[in-house]
C-alpha cells in the first residue's frame, strides 16, 4: 500500500470526511501507525493492521470504548463515515483514534518520586477498570508477548550471538520454569494491557497523562502489568528497588496486590527481559533493517546483568515491605550456626570469622540469607557456573528417565567415557567412574600398587589429593598439618618447587628424586599439576618431564592430579598436565568434572586397567551412574559452547595485568602468579626478605567478604589469596574485584 501524504490524505478524506494537512510514519514493528493533523490541527492516529485477526481488533476498541468514557488518559476509537470502527482496505484492518499529546515517560531524562508513584497509581487505575471488562475470546488468544508462554523463547535461544548472554537468558528461563510455571494457575486473571512501556506512556509536569497502544492486550495474569512497567522503568537506574518500591507502594494502594504475586515478581521482570532480548534476536534474524524491536536491547541486557546480582530475597522483600507486607523472619547467623553444631562435628569447618548462611546461587553469584549477593572468586567446584540451567536440566532429565549403576549397560556411561577420553593423551584408554576426587586418589593409589606391585609413592610437600585414609597418606597438607602424623615410612616427599622464593629449573628441582634410598620400590609418583593448597604455585617448566623419566625408568608409574585445574582452567591448555608437555600414566579428575555434582574418574592405559582386573571386583554403587554421565557430559557441551576454556586464558591474562598493577603500588604483595583463572597473590612483610604475612591475606579475605567477595587462603603459611572462580566469572566482575581490592589495600596500608 501507498503511504504517501497524498493516499493518506485521500484515504481519511473518503473515509473519515477529515482534511488532512499532515502525515507522519511512526516507528513500528509489523503494523504502521500514521499519525495525522488536519487543516484545523486535531491529530489523530490511523493505524494499518496486518498481524492481529478481527476480533481481536474489535476487542481492544470495545476496551477503549470503555476505558475512554471513564478518563481522559485513553484513545478514544473514531468511527468511520459509513459508522464502522475498522475498515478493510486491501491486506490492511484500519482504524482511526483520537491523538493523546503528552511526553513520551521514556523521554523524560528525570523521572520525580511524584512521577514515579503516579505511574503506579495510574497503571493500578487502568487495571482496575479493565477487571471489570469481560471479552471472553481473548482468554483464548495465544500471544508471544504474554509471559505465561515466556519459555516458548527457549527454541530461539541460539539466535542471541553472545555465549554470556544466551548463559544469562538460559538461567532465567529455568528460574522461570522453577519458580513462576507452578505457580501460574494461582494467579488472579484479568485483561491486561501487557505493554506500559515508557515509549506507551505519556506524561506533562511529571504527571502520567495517557496510556496508548493496546496491541498487546491480553487476557492473563493481572501481576504482569506491573512486572512489565517495572521491567522498563528500571532500566538504566542505578538503584532499581528503589524505583520499584516507590512505584509499587502506589500501585498498591489503589490496586492491592498479593503476597503470592509479588513472591515471584523478580522472576516475572526477568522474564520479560528475557523475551524481550529473544525477539530481537530472532527479528535481527528475519528482518535486519527493522531496529524497532531492538531499541532497548543493550538497556535490557544491562539489566539483565544487574537482576542477576541482586538476591533475588532482597528483591522479594523488597516489593513486600513497599506493599505493606512483613518480610518472613530468617535465623540469624550465630543460630544457625548452633544449630549446625549440635548435629555436624566442628571437623567440618565453616569460612569466615562471621560465617555465610547461603539460601540460593546463580552462575557467578552466591546469595545469602539475609539477602546480600555475593561474587564468587573461588568456587572451582562449580565449574560451569553454580545452577548453570543446561546441567540442572540434563540432571532433571535423566533423573526422570532412569539411574542405575554399571552392572547395566546403558549407552550414556559408553557415550560419555569416548568424550572424555578425546580429550587426553591417546594413551590414556580407559576408566573408571567414582563420587569424589578423594575416591579417585584412592583408585589411582591402588591401581599403581596393582600394577608395579609395589607399596611407595613419592608426593609433593604441600600436596592435597584427598580424605580417604589412602588420600590422607599421599597428602603432605594433610599429615604434615595440625592433626596429621607426619609422613608414613612408604611415602616419600619431595620439596615443594617454590618458584618465588628460590630461583631453580624444573630439572633441578626434580633431582630430588636421585635421593630416594632405592627407586626400584616406587610404585608411583602424585602430583597436581598446578599446586594448589601450595599456594597456586606454578610448576617450574621441565619438571614433571625429568621427574616422570626417572619415575618411570626405575618401573613406576605417573598420576597427575587434575582434580582442582582440569576441564579448560588454565585456558591454554585442557589439563593442567599439558603445560609440563607430559602424558600421565593415570589422571585424577573430580569437582569441576559434575559441576557440583558427586562425579570423579581415573583414566589410565589398557595394561594397569587390565592389571586391575585380578578377580576382585570393583564396583562403585554410583561410579557411572546415568545421572552423573548425563551431567559430565553437560559440563563438556557447556565448556565448548561457551568457549569457556578461550574465555579462561584471555581473562586470566586481563587479571593478572591488573594485579601486577596493584604489584607495583603495594610492597606487601610479593608475588602475582598462575594460568588462566587459576591464579594466586602471596602477601609478605617485606619483598626482601619475602616473610609471608599470612594474617594481612586474612585480613583482606575478610574485608573483601565485606565487600561482597569470596576469597580465601592458601599456601603453607596461609598467606596466599586463590582466585579460582566458576569458569563464567566475566571481564566486569574483573574490574569490580580489582576496584575492590584496591580499596582494602589502600585501606590497610
Amino acid at each position: 500500500m501507498d503511504f504517501s501524504h497524498d493516499y493518506i490524505q485521500t484515504f481519511v478524506k473518503e473515509h473519515y470526511n477529515l482534511h488532512v494537512s499532515r502525515t507522519k510514519i511512526l516507528a513500528g514493528y509489523i503494523d504502521k501507525n500514521v499519525l495525522i493533523t488536519t487543516d484545523t490541527d486535531d491529530q489523530f492516529i490511523l493505524k494499518f493492521s496486518v498481524s492481529d485477526p478481527e476480533y481481536f481488533l474489535a476487542a481492544q476498541n470495545e476496551v477503549l470504548q470503555t476505558l475512554s468514557s471513564n478518563s481522559t488518559l485513553y484513545p478514544s476509537v473514531i468511527p468511520s463515515i459509513s459508522g464502522a470502527n475498522i475498515i478493510h482496505y486491501q491486506t490492511y484492518a484500519v482504524r482511526l483514534l483520537s491523538y493523546l499529546n503528552g511526553t513520551f515517560l521514556n523521554d523524560v531524562t528525570h523521572r520525580s518520586d511524584g512521577l514515579l508513584a503516579d505511574f503506579g497509581q495510574s497503571l493500578a487505575t487502568l487495571d482496575n477498570h479493565l477487571l471489570s471488562i469481560t471479552i471472553p475470546h481473548l482468554s483464548h488468544m495465544h500471544l508471544t508477548w504474554d509471559i505465561r508462554h515466556t519459555l516458548d523463547q527457549q527454541q530461539d535461544l541460539d539466535l542471541v550471538d553472545s555465549p554470556e548472554k544466551r548463559r544469562v537468558l538460559h538461567y532465567f528461563f529455568k528460574q522461570f520454569e522453577e519458580q513462576v510455571l507452578p505457580v501460574l494457575p494461582n494467579l488472579r486473571k484479568s485483561i491486561i494491557h501487557n505493554d506500559a512501556n515508557p515509549l506507551n506512556v505519556l506524561c506533562k509536569d511529571q504527571r502520567i497523562c495517557g496510556y496508548i497502544d493496546f496491541g498487546d492486550m491480553v487476557h492473563s495474569c493481572l501481576i504482569f502489568d506491573p512486572a512489565i512497567a517495572l521491567t522498563y522503568l528500571m532500566m538504566e537506574q542505578e538503584d532499581p528497588l528503589r524505583v520499584a518500591s516507590t512505584f509499587l507502594a502506589s500501585y498498591h494502594k489503589r490496586l492491592p496486590l498479593e503476597k503470592h504475586e509479588l513472591d515471584i515478581l523478580y522472576y516475572i521482570i526477568a522474564a520479560r527481559l528475557c523475551t524481550s532480548q529473544v525477539m530481537a534476536a530472532k527479528s535481527r534474524a528475519n528482518n535486519p533493517d527493522n531496529d524497532y524491536i531492538s531499541i532497548d536491547e543493550d538497556r535490557g541486557m544491562d539489566l539483565l546483568h544487574k537482576w542477576l546480582s541482586i538476591n533475588p530475597m532482597r528483591a522479594k522483600h523488597t516489593f513486600l515491605s513497599a506493599c505493606g507486607f512483613e518480610t518472613p523472619r530468617t535465623r540469624t547467623v550465630h543460630e544457625r550456626l548452633a544449630l549446625r553444631n549440635q548435629f555436624i562435628s566442628k571437623g567440618q569447618s565453616v569460612s569466615y570469622t562471621s560465617p555465610i548462611s547461603m539460601e540460593s546461587a546463580a552462575l557467578q553469584y552466591m546469595y545469602d540469607d539475609q539477602g546480600n549477593s555475593y561474587i564468587d572468586c573461588v568456587n572451582n567446584i562449580m565449574h560451569v557456573g553454580h545452577c548453570h540451567p543446561y546441567v540442572v536440566t540434563a540432571a532433571q532429565r535423566q533423573l526422570a528417565k532412569l539411574n542405575t549403576n554399571t552392572r547395566y549397560l546403558y549407552d550414556s556411561l559408553t557415550t560419555y567415557a569416548e568424550r572424555l577420553l578425546n580429550k587426553l593423551p591417546s594413551n590414556l584408554d580407559k576408566l573408571f567412574f567414582v563420587n569424589s576426587g578423594s575416591a579417585a586418589t584412592d583408585l589411582a593409589i591402588r591401581l599403581a600398587k596393582t600394577y608395579t606391585k609395589r607399596d611407595e609413592f613419592i608426593v609433593i610437600d604441600q600436596g592435597y589429593h584427598g580424605n580417604t585414609q589412602i588420600g590422607i597418606d599421599v597428602s603432605s597438607y594433610k599429615f604434615d598439618s595440625k592433626g596429621g602424623e607426619g609422613a608414613r615410612s612408604h611415602i616419600h616427599k619431595l620439596a615443594m618447587p617454590d618458584t618465588y622464593r628460590y630461583s631453580k629449573s624444573g630439572a633441578q628441582y626434580a633431582e630430588q628424586v636421585n635421593g630416594i634410598v632405592d627407586l626400584g620400590q616406587i610404585a608411583g609418583f602424585i602430583g597436581e599439576s598446578i599446586l594448589s593448597c601450595g599456594g597456586q604455585l606454578v610448576l617450574p617448566d621441565g619438571y614433571f618431564e625429568h621427574i616422570y623419566e626417572k619415575i618411570r625408568t626405575a618401573g613406576g608409574v605417573c598420576i597427575a592430579d587434575e582434580v582442582q585445574v582440569g576441564f579448560g582452567r588454565v585456558g591454554e591448555r585442557f589439563w593442567g598436565f599439558e603445560l609440563q608437555e607430559v602424558e600421565p600414566d593415570i589422571v585424577i579428575m573430580g569437582k569441576p568434572i559434575g559441576n557440583g555434582h558427586p562425579l570423579a574418574a581415573v583414566a589410565t592405559t589398557t595394561p594397569i586397567a587390565e592389571s586391575f582386573d585380578n578377580g576382585m571386583e570393583f564396583f562403585s554403587s554410583f561410579g557411572g551412574n546415568p545421572v552423573s554421565c548425563e551431567i559430565g557430559m553437560a559440563v563438556l557441551d557447556v565448556i565448548e559452547d561457551e568457549g569457556l576454556q578461550a574465555h579462561a586464558k584471555e581473562l586470566g591474562r586481563y587479571i593478572l595485568g591488573q594485579w601486577r598493577a596493584l604489584q607495583q603500588q603495594y610492597d606487601c604483595i610479593g608475588d602475582v602468579r598462575g594460568v588462566g583463572l587459576f591464579l594466586g597473590i602471596e602477601f609478605v612483610k617485606s619483598r626482601t626478605t619475602k616473610e609471608p604475612d599470612g594474617e594481612l591475606a586474612e585480613s583482606i579475605v575478610n574485608e573483601m567478604k565485606a565487600l561482597h567477595f569470596l576469597l580465601s587462603t592458601d599456601g603453607p603459611y596461609h598467606n596466599v589469596i586463590k582466585f579460582k572462580p566458576p569458569m563464567v566469572f566475566g571481564y566486569k566482575e574483573a574490574d569490580l574485584l580489582y576496584s575492590a581490592l584496591s580499596t582494602v589495600l589502600a585501606n590497610l596500608g
